[in-house]
């Protein structure tokens, strides 16, 4: 008679898988991006600006619109989690201290806007990393360049008390250090002088 061993019955089967799972170590640690990541990125996502003018024309995103407290408590969540986390630069300086509501962010970013735009030549551009408020450009700076560059820029920060940084006409891929302006007063005595800045 000749016996054919066609291999451990089921239960045995099942009892090996089973002890082979958890004895299983993977090599490399499975990474899951918490909730609150998603939850945040939806919170940042732009949507609907692209051809916006002025900062006001971008204010559609969560952050924006939520109840202000909402705002606070969610963007402190994810630094915790995320030091390094997008947002606009007034929630930075809002979780600080450094501005005491939202509505005083977006009323810099309004008049940082009217003087631009009543000035020829600064184009605002709003499609920047989620979370960010846009920027400016001086486009007739781009002449100063013997090859394509990156015209004068204007942003926002909370980095200072100014709220403002310009970064000179460049080319390459060094991008120079921003210079802090002292404010809309600070910008506005001395926009000529930023718009002739050379490379």
């Amino acid at each position: 008679m000749t016996v054919v061993d066609t291999g451990p019955t089921t239960d045995a089967a099942d009892a090996a898988e089973e002890r082979r799972r958890s004895s299983y170590q993977p090599s490399q640690a499975l990474r899951v991006e918490p909730l609150i990541g998603l939850e945040w990125s939806q919170a940042i996502e732009q949507w609907g600006g692209e051809n916006a003018t002025t900062p006001a024309e971008t204010r559609r995103s969560w952050v924006h619109r939520a109840p202000e407290q909402q705002v606070l408590t969610l963007y402190r969540a994810i630094v915790e989690s995320d030091p390094g986390a997008p947002a606009p630069w007034w929630l930075r300086a809002l979780a600080d201290g450094k501005l005491t509501s939202r509505l005083e962010g977006f009323t810099v970013e309004d008049r940082v806007s009217k003087l631009l735009t009543s000035r020829p030549g600064w184009v605002y551009v709003p499609w920047t990393n989620d979370g960010d408020s846009g920027f400016w450009e001086y486009v007739p700076s781009e002449r100063k360049l013997a090859e394509p560059g990156v015209p004068t820029s204007l942003m926002l920060t909370d980095r200072h008390p100014g709220w403002i940084d310009v970064v000179r006409v460049h080319a390459g891929d060094t991008t120079p250090d921003p210079v802090a302006v002292a404010g809309l007063p600070d910008l506005r005595a001395n926009l000529a002088r930023v718009e002739s800045l050379a490379p």
